[in-house]
C-alpha cells in the first residue's frame, strides 16, 4: 500500500484529503506543521508528501526548502497562491508538482499517482550480453519532446532534470561546477540555486540508474560538481 503524508494546518481541508485518498486506498498521516511532518516522515517515510504551502511555522517561508534538507521523497505543493511565480520558487526549491486550490479530489489522486510513477525506480530490461561498463549506452534524449530515452522508453523529467542532462549529455565527461549549472538554468529560471541542483541530480539518478545509490552514469566529482560518463 501506498504511504501519503499529508501536511496541512486547516482540520477540515485535512481530513476531506486523507477520508478521500483513504478511501482510494492510499495509507494516510496527516499533520498540521512543518516540525511534525518531519518527525513523521524520520519516523515512518511515506511514498509521497503532499504539502501545504503555508505552514503556522514556516513564517512564510517556502517549506519546500526545509523538507528537501531531510528527505528526496516526492513532493506535491497544494496551494490557494495562484501567482506562477510561486509555483515556479516551489518546483525549482525541490517540488514535484504544484496544484493550486481549489481543486479536485479526482485530480489530486490523478497527479499523485503520475508523480510517482515519474518517480519510481524504473526495473531496466535484462540483458546478459550488455558489458556492465555500457550502462551509458542505453540513454538518448528526445528534444521535441523532450524526454530521457532509456532502451528506447520514454522517461518523464521536470524542466530543469531535463536542462541538467542535456547540458552534460552534449558535454560527456566534462565536469560540470553546480555554479556553472546554476549560470546555464538561470536564464530559464531565475529561482534555481546549487541547493536545488543537487536535489535535480538525485531525482535523475532515480530515473536513470539502475542503482541511484551507487550512480555510474551521472558521477559526483566531490567538492566540485558532476559528469556525465558516456
Amino acid at each position: 500500500m501506498t504511504n501519503l503524508l499529508i501536511v496541512e494546518d486547516d482540520i477540515i481541508f485535512g481530513d476531506m484529503l486523507s477520508l478521500y485518498l483513504r478511501e482510494e486506498g492510499y495509507n494516510v498521516t496527516r499533520v498540521p506543521t512543518a516540525a511534525s511532518g518531519i518527525a513523521s516522515l524520520q519516523s515512518e517515510p511515506p511514498d509521497l508528501i503532499v504539502l501545504d504551502l503555508i505552514l503556522p511555522d514556516t513564517q512564510d517561508a517556502n517549506p519546500c526548502i526545509l523538507f528537501r534538507q531531510f528527505t528526496p521523497i516526492p513532493i506535491i505543493v497544494i496551494s490557494s497562491e495562484t501567482k506562477v511565480s510561486m509555483k515556479i520558487h516551489s518546483l525549482t526549491e525541490g517540488a514535484d508538482d504544484f496544484i493550486c486550490k481549489p481543486f479536485s479530489l479526482q485530480e489530486l489522486k490523478a497527479r499523485i499517482e503520475t508523480v510517482l510513477r515519474r518517480t519510481s525506480p524504473k526495473p531496466l530490461e535484462a540483458d546478459n550480453e550488455r558489458p556492465a561498463n555500457d550502462a551509458t549506452q542505453r540513454i538518448n534524449l528526445d528534444m521535441d519532446s523532450r524526454h530521457i530515452l532509456i532502451h528506447g522508453d520514454m522517461i518523464e523529467t521536470t524542466f530543469s532534470e531535463f536542462e541538467i542532462m542535456r547540458l552534460m549529455f552534449h558535454s560527456p565527461g566534462k565536469v560540470f561546477s553546480r555554479e556553472a549549472l546554476v549560470n546555464s538554468l538561470r536564464g530559464y529560471d531565475s529561482f534555481i540555486n546549487e541547493r536545488s541542483i543537487d536535489f535535480h541530480v538525485t531525482n535523475l539518478r532515480k530515473k536513470i540508474e539502475e542503482n541511484p545509490k551507487q550512480p555510474v552514469i551521472i558521477k559526483t566529482v566531490w567538492g566540485v560538481g558532476y559528469k556525465l560518463i558516456m
